[in-house]
């Protein structure tokens, strides 16, 4: 949930406690911009890029502006530095405020994660460093987790501060693991390495340090125009979160329309004319 509540679990954590104000301020806690197509999304608090309700407001706004440039087609998120991806929500702005404004505070960040799931377009969260606590809920609600090799721990500890994974991690990882092995995470607190993330899959891939990033942007572009149909990919996102979350019946309704939906487009036009000419399409993003 923050970088408190790894104190004691393992060293590299302690002494990395920042206090995160409660109070408005006007610092530019995410870094926004656009290349080739990806929108990259940077949090930017160290030491350990905790978050806090400002935190939170820019990455709604910076969803928001990926969401509706029809120039972006993947989202990459990642943590500044080469420590932390997000070690969670600051534990002295839990402390110090009133449990209204906490109630708003975790009821804001559900609400943006939620919009970052709910994006039709993919989210692939860079996991450069530490993800624990709210941070690895962060990374839940994208869809592609990359993590560098050696590169930090994950898990949700937040048990040992007698509270629960309040920003969805108790059902996107049930979801994502299972319901046993996920509830055995949670309520042992354990923090582990990356290579057993991956085995266990919460981890997609697991890069070298040496190109991590650079590797992270080739992966995210294969998925941009001309390589593939953008809106494809999108609505395959859609039809698999959201009809994840419903009745089969209504599942496969979902599947129909988004299909019916593409069937209308540019791209769905040059693939199938693509195949039939026996060439490579080259897709356009509409």
């Amino acid at each position: 949930m923050q970088e408190g509540i790894a104190h004691g679990i393992f060293d590299e954590l302690r002494g990395s406690i920042r206090v995160a104000a409660s109070a408005p301020t006007q610092r530019e806690l995410i870094h926004y911009r656009t290349d080739a197509g990806l929108a990259i999304v940077e949090m930017d608090d160290p030491p350990a890029n905790t978050y806090s309700y400002e935190m939170m407001q820019q990455l709604d706004e910076a969803i928001l502006k990926a969401r509706m440039d029809d120039e972006v087609h993947v989202i990459v998120l990642r943590g500044a530095g080469e420590k932390f991806f997000c070690a969670g929500a600051g534990i002295s702005m839990l402390t110090e405020a009133t449990p209204q404004f906490k109630y708003y505070f975790c009821l804001h960040a559900n609400e943006t994660l939620c919009r970052l799931e709910q994006t039709p377009k993919l989210v692939i969260a860079a996991l450069n460093g530490h993800a624990v606590g709210g941070g690895l809920e962060v990374a839940l609600a994208c869809d592609i987790r990359i993590a560098k090799r050696d590169g930090g721990k994950i898990g949700l500890p937040e048990v040992g501060l007698g509270v629960l994974p309040g920003t969805g991690g108790t059902q996107r990882l049930a979801r994502l693991l299972g319901r046993s092995r996920a509830l055995e995470l949670m309520v042992m607190g354990r923090t582990f390495a990356f290579d057993e993330a991956l085995e266990m899959g919460l981890v997609t891939h697991l890069y070298s340090p040496e190109n991590f990033w650079d590797d992270v942007l080739t992966y995210a572009r294969q998925f941009c125009p001309p390589n593939k149909a953008a809106g494809a990919v999108g609505r395959i996102k859609r039809a698999v979160v959201t009809g994840s979350e419903v009745g089969f019946a209504e599942a496969l309704g979902i599947e129909r329309e988004l299909q019916q939906l593409l069937f209308t487009s540019e791209d769905a036009k040059e693939g199938l004319a693509a195949y039939m000419e026996k060439r490579t399409p080259k897709f356009k993003g509409k």
